[in-house]
């Protein structure tokens, strides 16, 4: 439009208030006097717009310029702040805010905006009729100042989007609210600075977007954003959270964010005012403390992913209303698909539970809050006859494009058993697939999309089969590319991350073992670099599944690790790939790689949803072994740290052993202590208290100081010192069960030695003479301790030989399922006497080595051996 005031223009100014969008409006109505009553009401409606965004936006004089001529209205709204750029948004139904621009794109003939000295403009056009009027729109208006770049590395679109209008419908609502530091605690001029570098977020984040591309759960935006705002961001931050206190209070009509949706925001402004300070981006998929996000939570809400679900799932809008449902529901719980479409969710909930289901709705509402959120619930389901179905109900928020917030449900029946009407999958070796081939062999019938759903289900199972058919991870690793090599990919690549961060290719699986004649490097990877932006550095650092359709040469590679990967891409042939990162209780633990060659169609955005979902159960895999292997070997560290040091005596050999069990992860109760008492006589003891676990550590742990310090303080007989220890047990830990046995060895340093002994229902102490001759020391055993201390121990004594082996030992060494303990105990014998004259540390080691191997409990022995200085 031309900027030259036409004859018979009318304009009027207006103050930087609130009252002047209805000012203005009285303005265009008087000033049309003439025009259609239709055209009036439009001008008047896209005026006030206008008017409302240069109030709450510019806050400066606002001018409305008006002229009207056969039938044909223009409109000028302008204001004093040219750098306050216009920030034109996809229309959305349920949007708060955002609006006005929409508007005047949607019922103007024609639109725009410049920028004049010191002014700018927005304008429309009203056409009563043809012809059309020249085309246009909104003019970019460049940011002032000096910018710097930030980068959002891995940002959820759709949650995005979801913050970003929250975020502005609870500034507006503070900025055209009365009495404002009454309400919601917040200043007048922070509200002012706040609004205003949300309008230039808002601005650069539309001029990134207009360059990126938006497709896929998340996307890397680079934008420019003025350096001389960067201050006021705090305040920005600031203010949010005292409109969110105020939203939960009850004080504000816009309601609380969802907690993914508030975090969000916040990582947004963090971004902003870390990297604009020279600090480093962190992707949102890596930042801890965050509400966890599944991939389907970050991808917009579509009805049709609810109905093609063979889980039963219902959708629910805010007021609680069903809004979709599919027939694995309906069939659940007796309903019509369609019957259950616009009904009370509170339909499918016994009447007993519906008022605490309205007050829990009602809560997350208001606060933003849910206990069950996310969660997986056993509760019963009402079916429509009247009767209980015992579920399990699993609830999360998803936005949708529209704007909404949606409520996902779903009803897992807890009567099916795991892997009940699991789809059989197909066998045999065959060409990567499109995910709707092989539909004529579904179980089920119902189209394309039935077959496509089918397919998916069966290779989910075959990769949790495959995982599950070995013990050994790498090996489970490579099953899981031997699968996805049949179904979907010519060649797939698994790199797993340790817990340094260093990356390591553990294996290359082609559907064609030929192709990988030449060989291909496995092992250590370059370095990844946190701020790399290569496609396997990136997801490496958590971003992804990233589908790439055009694959770079190695000579373009932006570093040594994706040079890597890229030569593999060239010798292997590449057309299509999906990197998706491994990751499990947000951390990742490595990348799966699938690719398809020129042979194959390529990738497509729906199997890189159907990657993100084997990879969820691909990373709890590979988390849920790293995991094992970590408690076993901190429960080892943990248990051989309660295990004492054997004290050095001159005429004795001691050694002790001890093997935590192949087959568990826990701490146990077994110990071994050897020590001098205040005599000179030489104590050692063994035990194992019940159970398997970090309480019996405990108490393994207290059990032997405690005889400790009974038997150095008394230097009784062993039968004394048990009674005292048993006593002792029975009153600090009544719920406690142990069995130990003590001996002490006693005579001069040249001998000889007499081994004094007592057994408090452990196995007997074995002694075994240098000429092969064993005898079991179980004449003075008795009960365990920790049941009856009153009951009479006894303490007996035999000669120790030099050079003969004292062999205490608990029964992880011997016990075997299935078998006598007089024939284990037959078997130590025979084993011993065969390894008398061996050097002791020999004597334990081939003990543990020839009777440990099988035994699924942990293995303490200790075994002391007389040896003269004179020999």
């Amino acid at each position: 439009m031309n900027s030259s005031s036409p004859s018979g223009v009318l304009s009027r100014r207006f103050p930087p208030e609130t009252r002047s969008a209805p000012l203005a409006r009285r303005f265009v109505r008087s000033a049309l006097r003439g025009v259609t009553p239709e055209m009036v009401d439009t001008a008047e409606l896209l005026t006030s717009e206008l008017v409302t965004n240069a109030v709450l936006h510019a806050r400066t004089e606002v001018e409305v310029r008006i002229w009207s001529h056969e039938g044909r209205v223009r409109v000028r709204v302008g204001d004093a702040r040219p750098d306050r750029p216009l920030v034109p948004r996809e229309p959305r139904p349920y949007a708060g805010t955002g609006r006005g621009l929409a508007v005047v794109e949607e019922l103007a003939s024609s639109h725009g905006a410049h920028v004049g000295e010191g002014r700018k403009t927005v304008w429309f056009e009203l056409w009563p009729k043809a012809p059309a009027p020249p085309t246009s729109g909104w003019e970019s208006i460049p940011l002032c100042g000096r910018t710097a770049t930030v980068t959002l590395i891995d940002m959820p679109y759709i949650v995005f989007r979801a913050a970003q209008q929250h975020g502005d419908e609870m500034l507006r609502e503070l900025l055209l609210t009365t009495h404002v530091e009454e309400h919601a605690g917040v200043s007048g001029p922070a509200l002012l600075v706040a609004n205003d570098v949300a309008n230039v977020i808002n601005a650069c984040m539309a001029s990134a977007l207009e360059e990126a591309v938006t497709g896929g759960v998340t996307m890397t935006l680079d934008i420019a954003f003025p350096l001389e705002t960067a201050p006021a961001v705090d305040t920005l931050r600031h203010v949010l959270e005292q409109g969110y206190a105020a939203a939960q209070l009850g004080s504000l009509l816009t309601l609380p964010a969802p907690p993914h949706v508030r975090s969000h925001y916040q990582w947004v402004l963090d971004q902003l005012v870390t990297q604009l300070s020279g600090g480093p981006p962190t992707a949102w998929t890596l930042l801890p403390g965050v509400p966890d996000a599944a991939s389907v939570e970050l991808t917009p809400w579509d009805a049709g992913d609810v109905e093609d679900s063979d889980v039963p799932t219902v959708a629910a809008d805010d007021d609680g209303r069903i809004i979709a449902a599919n027939g694995a529901l309906a069939d659940l719980l007796g309903w019509q698909t369609d019957e259950l479409i616009g009904r009370p969710l509170t339909v499918l909930i016994p009447e007993h539970l519906r008022e605490r289901h309205r007050a829990g709705f009602t809560g997350l509402r208001l606060t933003g809050r849910s206990r069950i959120m996310g969660r997986s619930i056993p509760l019963p389901a009402l079916h429509r006859d009247g009767s209980l179905v015992h579920v399990r109900l699993h609830v999360r928020s998803q936005e949708a494009v529209d704007g909404r917030t949606v409520r996902i449900g779903q009803f897992m029946p807890r009567a099916t058993a795991p892997g009940e009407d699991r789809p059989v999958s197909r066998s045999g070796p065959g060409p990567a697939v499109r995910l709707h081939a092989g539909a004529a062999a579904a179980p089920r019938a119902g189209g394309e999309q039935a077959a496509r759903s089918w397919e998916r289900l069966s290779l989910l199972a075959d990769t949790i089969s495959a995982l599950s058919s070995t013990l050994d991870l790498r090996e489970g690793l490579r099953r899981v590319c031997h699968v996805l090599t049949r179904r979907m990919a010519a060649w797939c690549v698994v790199d797993l991350l340790d817990e340094h961060g260093d990356a390591e290719r553990v294996c290359v699986v082609h559907r064609e073992p030929q192709a990988l004649s030449a060989g291909v490097d496995l092992g250590r990877l370059p370095p990844v670099s946190e701020n790399a932006r290569g496609p396997l550095a990136r997801v490496l650092n958590g971003a992804g599944p990233l589908l790439i359709t055009d694959i770079p040469s190695p000579d373009q590679a932006e570093s040594a690790l994706d040079a890597r990967q890229l030569r593999l891409f060239e010798q292997l042939g590449a057309d299509s790939t999906i990197m998706a990162p491994l990751r499990a209780r947000r951390e990742v633990l490595g990348a799966l790689i699938v690719v398809r060659t020129g042979h194959d169609d390529p990738f497509t955005e729906q199997d890189a949803l159907l990657v993100a979902d084997l990879v969820t159960g691909i990373s709890l895999s590979v988390d849920n072994a790293r995991l094992h292997q970590h408690t076993r070997n901190t429960a080892e560290r943990l248990q051989r740290s309660l295990l004492p040091r054997l004290p050095h005596i001159p005429s004795m050999e001691i050694t002790a052993r001890y093997a935590p069990s192949s087959t568990t992860a826990e701490v146990g109760g077994d110990w071994f202590d050897a020590f001098t008492l205040p005599d000179g006589d030489t104590a050692v003891v063994i035990g194992d208290v019940s159970g398997h676990d970090l309480n019996a550590a405990v108490t393994m742990s207290q059990l032997r100081n405690m005889l400790r310090g009974i038997a150095v303080d008394c230097q009784d007989r062993p039968a004394e010192v048990l009674r005292r220890l048993d006593l002792a047990t029975l009153t600090l830990y009544p719920h406690s069960t142990a069995t130990c046995a003590y001996a002490v060895v006693k005579g001069l340093p040249n001998g000889p030695w007499e081994v004094h002994h007592s057994s408090a229902g452990h196995l007997p102490a074995l002694l075994t003479y240098p000429n092969g001759h064993t005898r079991y020391l179980d004449s003075a055993s008795g009960l365990l301790l920790g049941v009856d201390s009153t009951l009479p121990r006894t303490t007996d004594r035999a000669p120790l030989p030099a050079h003969s082996t004292l062999l205490m030992f608990t029964d992880g060494l011997i016990e075997r399922p299935g078998e006598s303990l007089s024939d284990a105990l037959d078997r130590l014998r025979r084993h011993t006497a065969a390894l008398a004259r061996t050097p002791l540390d020999v004597f334990c080691d081939e003990l543990v080595l020839r009777l440990g191997a099988g035994s699924t409990d942990d293995i303490a022995l200790l075994a002391l051996r007389p040896t003269p200085p004179c020999t």
